[in-house]
């Protein structure tokens, strides 16, 4: 891939790996998130997607989630300029503000572990799968007081 592209191309002009390439592996897409429908506001949870893989912070099955998990939100140029919730640290939101990646992304750093050593991904922090709450309202047991 060219050096720093994500500088000099927009979100539409990125080739398929590219694109793939900017997501920095936190894990923080892959949580449920509560909207509280009178004001809209979001509430981060720890809890993981089904097929959230808690260790790597990695879709243990990225081909087919969204035939596999029906609430799956593909990142697309225009969704990623809509999602509220999408983490300030996100490398697809700091591209489409126009800023650049942070010092810890693996295209800056050379290294996918700089997420996780910096902190800024869910590593450690899922306490749940989704699979494992019988409730709806079993989720709240799992809100966090911020984002993750």
């Amino acid at each position: 891939m060219t050096d720093a592209f994500w500088k000099t191309k927009t979100l539409e002009e990125m080739s398929a790996a590219e694109w793939e390439s900017l997501c920095d592996g936190c894990g923080k897409c892959c949580l449920a998130k509560l909207e509280d429908e009178d004001t809209g506001e979001i509430h981060w949870t720890s809890v993981g997607c089904r097929l959230f893989d808690a260790g790597t912070c990695r879709c243990k099955d990225y081909a087919n989630r969204q035939a596999k998990v029906s609430d799956c939100i593909r990142l697309t140029p225009q969704t990623v300029r809509t999602i509220s919730w999408l983490p300030e640290s996100c490398a697809y939101r700091l591209v489409a503000e126009g800023r650049d990646l942070y010092w810890w992304h693996h295209l800056i750093s050379g290294s996918r572990d700089t997420v996780h050593e910096a902190g800024v991904s869910v590593r450690g922090r899922v306490t749940v799968s989704e699979d494992d709450l019988a409730e709806p309202e079993d989720y709240f047991e799992h809100m966090l007081d911020h984002e993750p």
